[in-house]
């Protein structure tokens, strides 16, 4: 097969290009159909080279398209660097091209040589992941074809120390790693590469193939790859066929490309092969173009305007003349199909894109892609359109981390590394976990013993911890309609069925080490037993989806990977593989959309499709923000040969440029981030200077569609409801018969501040979940120190005090501190604060005893019963203290850790409770005969300065009670009317500072005042 040159074209060439604008590889296909005419077996003569997997998969599908769906024998596709093995070798005298070691393999490897550097103190999982980072920059040196041996004069003597150590690190790869990768018998992947790609480049040198080779699509980025183009182009049936060369750019334009212009390659490409721009042909295609290419292509001038956006910095000086350029006449054409979309938020761009692609699926057969860098906004994407049920094919996977299976393993290393409860919950929690039983009646026992144990402070690590917690469980926290012994010892036994299970696992974490094999071992095989169930084994549950088959390859991989490395101890085995997981992916095979794709930049290369989304056009994100070299600096990398960041920003920009060359393009970005306003990227920047330049107005929006504007209404507007109806203040009105007849002091005040708040708690029966892995909270420290005063007030309760007084104090308050040992917060703030509350409590307990007043009873429980009309009331009462003075009166004394009622709330009635105390020791409801209540008081211990106070009511006892059981008289009566309803605060001057069930009566959607947290 010749390529003979065109009318007025130079001959001599066997290079072509693609245009922006058309199909890449549908036009290489129509070209090649167009030029082995009818001849059956020609096509299967050919060899057609493409840059990636995915590239030769289109191309086939194009083939099959532009058949008209008949079959045909297709050429040799093969992706570059992936090629016929056995003709290389054949050609070569039967020489075999040595092997790439495996990422893993190598990855430990590598570790193994960092865990052994001097004066270096990794752990395993540090080492890791510097080999990792190791790995790459082997990869890298040895695709640009630098040497090693430079790295020694790269750090004179003038640099800082550090860099010194950094070469002197480096020599892990410089001096050791050539010999151990010797005694692998391999190479790295990227020698691999280039040593495959040159021996068929000598072989093809030497002896021609027979029929005709096209290389295509290829910018030529790698030098291997670059001299390989070299020798297809010099072949007597060779043709390179480039993508989106510039033929119309000005020669002083591309004499001034810079590294970060998307031509740059493509002219550094030219360069090494010794080809003049001028000598590039346009790639043949039929004429006229076959329909299914047609509607795929946009305008030339599409093409011209983005290259003039494009420009060089240097030359944009010519944009003072665009508005009587070619380029303005033909503006409507470059502009037609190009729109630009400026969302407010992420979350709002994804569901204006997710409307695009779902639109596009109106249309039989019509195709759509979301390219972008931006993997956040790829999987929100993906999430907007399962809205449809539609499973897009996602190009970069899911992180093998971020699934059921990876997490799962995740989650059981990590708890078994450090077993604390929080992290025994999210193992439990998981959807895999089933523990031999039905999975709901599983979850259903999780959940229990969440409420019985695991809710508020945390208990011991362990599960004699978690046995030891539930056993000091209170009633309160089993099922209200069982016996909670009951209760209690189905949870016991649910915990021994789990430490039987997790038992081999956990002891090896605290035992001496293993292997990496052996651990993967362990892990894997109670990772099975977790996950079986009463129907089906582990196994089943675990490898049998697609994301179960990557963890097991994983497991495999990683089993012959290290076979050799080191003994690990527990902990460190569990960072070890949650370390060597990142990075592997989860594809689905099956049950993706077959017309909806998120592509990432490397992957939509050589694609085009009816609708082009290029999201997430925010500077930093595309372009994307160069990553910092771990091991040299940007100087160092210009003297070693390696790679600038403005080269992979040039490869970007000519992403980009091709990507704007579909029939239909919309660019979108999103303004703010997590709240943070973004900064265009420059090449949308650059797009709106080119327009303003070309005479079109509101260049920022594009001027490209009005109608951009409706996506985001519409995704909105799925989202908001037709009409928004304030939700008025909640007013039950129970049946009298379920409304509460006993109460404490305590909630006779909520009743007053909060009726709907008592109506939550005693006719709903509801209580809020205390939070999980609690530090101890307000209610918690002032039990504890009321629990420690009551102990010392029991032990001595004579006239005097005994001389080791604080000690027994202190000793009564570790005691009331030991279910809460080991809270941080406890040790270092509250216990000294206990102490100086002891100090102040026992020198007022002197004064007090040496005045004759004599504790009479602590903790002490009470009841008065109301006659009304309707049912008895009975107020039950727990008093702190009751003292008698030398005359027979007594003072009621309640301990506040907190601040104490005002005065005035007390008067009101809206704090009643020592009032309603003082009625029921009046009555005789604390065993008293019926005494007089000299005085009520509140004693602040806050142990800060002062670290007590004596807060005692300026009132009359006698009266207050009086007037608390009247108030409260009047309140039952209210109540016992069915059409009073439990209003949510009704008088919000008094509502009460906390409240549990402020969401549930939606106090924040009526309040006039914020209400609380929506």
């Amino acid at each position: 097969m010749t390529w003979p040159a065109a009318s007025g074209e130079e001959t001599g060439t066997s290079l072509f290009t693609i245009a922006p604008g058309l199909p890449f590889v549908d036009a290489l296909a129509a070209g090649i159909l167009a030029r082995v005419g009818d001849d059956p077996l020609a096509l299967s003569r050919l060899t057609v080279l493409l840059p990636t997997v995915r590239a030769v998969r289109s191309l086939r599908e194009a083939f099959l398209r532009l058949s008209g769906g008949k079959p045909i024998l297709l050429p040799r596709l093969s992706p570059l660097g992936d090629v016929d093995t056995d003709e290389v070798v054949f050609t070569q005298g039967g020489t075999e091209l040595p092997q790439a070691v495996p990422a893993l393999r190598r990855q430990l490897l590598l570790a193994r040589l960092v865990m052994r550097a001097p004066d270096l103190a990794a752990t395993p999982a540090q080492a890791v992941s510097l080999a990792g980072e190791l790995a790459r920059l082997l990869d890298e040196v040895q695709t640009e074809g630098c040497k090693f041996e430079d790295l020694a004069r790269l750090v004179p003597d003038d640099y800082a120390q550090h860099w010194q150590v950094t070469l002197r690190f480096l020599e892990i790869i410089t001096q050791h790693w050539p010999a151990l990768l010797a005694d692998e018998g391999g190479v790295d992947p990227a020698r691999e590469r280039e040593l495959r790609l040159k021996a068929l480049a000598e072989t093809w040198c030497a002896q021609p193939p027979p029929g005709p080779v096209i290389a295509a699509g290829s910018t030529g980025s790698i030098p291997a790859t670059a001299d390989l183009l070299a020798v297809v182009a010099a072949l007597p049936q060779g043709a390179v066929v480039l993508p989106g060369l510039d033929l119309d750019c000005d020669e002083a334009t591309w004499q001034d490309l810079d590294e970060a212009h998307p031509q740059y390659g493509l002219k550094r490409l030219l360069e090494r092969l010794e080809i003049r721009r001028g000598a590039v042909r346009s790639w043949p295609l039929p004429n006229p173009l076959p329909e299914v290419m047609a509607h795929r292509r946009s305008a030339p001038a599409r093409a011209r305007l983005v290259a003039e956006a494009l420009r060089p910095a240097g030359t944009t000086e010519a944009w003072q003349d665009l508005s009587t350029s070619a380029l303005a006449a033909a503006a409507d054409q470059a502009l037609a199909g190009l729109s630009r979309l400026d969302a407010a938020t992420p979350q709002e761009e994804a569901g204006a894109i997710a409307l695009m692609m779902r639109e596009v699926l109106e249309t039989p057969g019509r195709t759509a892609a979301l390219v972008t860098p931006d993997r956040d906004l790829a999987r929100r994407v993906a999430l907007a359109l399962k809205r449809w049920d539609i499973a897009v094919n996602d190009s970069a996977g899911l992180p093998l981390t971020q699934s059921a299976v990876g997490s799962y393993l995740r989650l059981l290393a990590d708890w078994a590394a450090e077993p604390a409860p929080l992290a025994l919950l999210s193992l439990l929690k998981h959807p895999l976990a089933a523990g031999g039983q039905n999975p709901s009646f599983f979850r259903a026992q999780v959940r229990d013993l969440e409420r019985a144990v695991l809710r508020g402070p945390r208990p011991a690590d362990g599960f004699e911890g978690l046995r030891l917690a539930l056993a000091q469980a209170e009633p309160r926290r089993f099922d209200s309609h069982g016996d909670p012994d009951a209760h209690r010892a189905r949870l016991s036994a649910f915990i021994d069925g789990l430490e039987e299970i997790l038992r081999p696992l956990l002891a090896a974490m605290s035992g001496t080490g293993k292997t990496l094999a052996g651990w993967l071992e362990l892990h894997a095989r109670t990772a099975e037993a977790l996950a079986a169930s009463d129907t089906q084994s582990g196994a089943e549950r675990l490898w049998r989806l697609d994301d179960g088959e990557a963890a097991a390859a994983f497991v495999d991989e990683l089993q012959d990977a290290g076979h050799d490395f080191p003994e690990l101890g527990g902990p460190d085995y569990a960072a070890v593989i949650s370390a060597l997981m990142v990075g592997r992916a989860v594809r689905p095979r099956y049950g993706l959309h077959p017309r909806l794709y998120i592509l990432g930049l490397l992957e939509a290369r050589l694609q085009q499709f009816d609708v082009m989304i290029l999201g997430g056009l925010n500077e930093g994100t595309w372009p994307p923000q160069p990553k910092a070299d771990p091991w040299l600096s940007r100087p160092m990398r210009q003297r070693f040969g390696l790679p600038t960041p403005e080269r992979h920003l040039g490869q970007t920009a000519h992403d980009f440029a091709q990507a704007c060359g579909a029939a239909t393009v919309v660019l979108t970005r999103s303004e703010r981030v997590e709240g943070t306003p973004t900064v265009p990227s420059r090449w949308l920047l650059r797009l709106d200077t080119v327009l303003k330049a070309l005479g079109r107005p509101n260049g920022r929006a594009l001027a490209l569609s009005a109608t951009m504007g409706r996506w985001t209404a519409w995704a909105e507007a799925m989202d908001t409801p037709a009409a928004v109806r304030p939700c008025p203040p909640p007013e039950p009105r129970p049946p009298v018969a379920a409304r509460p007849r006993r109460l404490s002091v305590t909630q006779v005040e909520t009743w007053m501040r909060d009726p709907y708040a008592l109506y939550a708690r005693h006719v709903l029966r509801l209580e809020a979940l205390d939070p999980l892995d609690a530090d101890p909270g307000a209610a918690d420290r002032g039990t504890m120190i009321h629990e420690a005063l009551d102990d010392f007030i029991k032990a001595n309760p004579g006239t005097l005090l005994p001389e080791d007084a604080r000690e027994q104090l202190l000793r009564f308050g570790r005691l009331a501190f030991a279910p809460f040992s080991g809270q941080p917060s406890l040790e270092t703030f509250w216990w000294p604060r206990f102490e100086r509350i002891a100090d102040w409590f026992l020198a007022l307990e002197r004064e007090r005893r040496a005045g004759g007043v004599q504790p009479l009873a602590t903790e002490a429980k009470g009841t008065l019963t109301l006659e009304t009309a309707y049912k008895p009331f009975e107020i039950i009462a727990k008093a702190d203290r009751i003292d008698r003075h030398p005359d027979g009166s007594v003072a009621i004394i309640d301990y506040k850790t907190g601040t104490p009622p005002r005065a005035k709330d007390v008067e009101l009635g809206f704090a009643p409770q020592l009032p309603l105390e003082a009625a029921i020791a009046l009555s005789g409801g604390f065993g008293l005969r019926a005494p007089v209540v000299e005085q009520l008081a509140f004693w602040r211990l806050t142990g800060g300065e002062p670290a007590g106070q004596v807060v005692a009511l300026k009132l009359d006892p006698a009266r207050l009670a009086a007037e608390a059981v009247e108030g409260l008289r009047q309140l039952i009566d209210l109540f016992d009317q069915e059409s009073t309803p439990y209003r949510s605060q009704p008088r919000p001057g008094m509502a009460p500072r906390y409240s549990d069930y402020l969401h549930l009566a939606r106090v924040a959607e009526w309040s006039v005042g914020d209400g609380g947290e929506a």
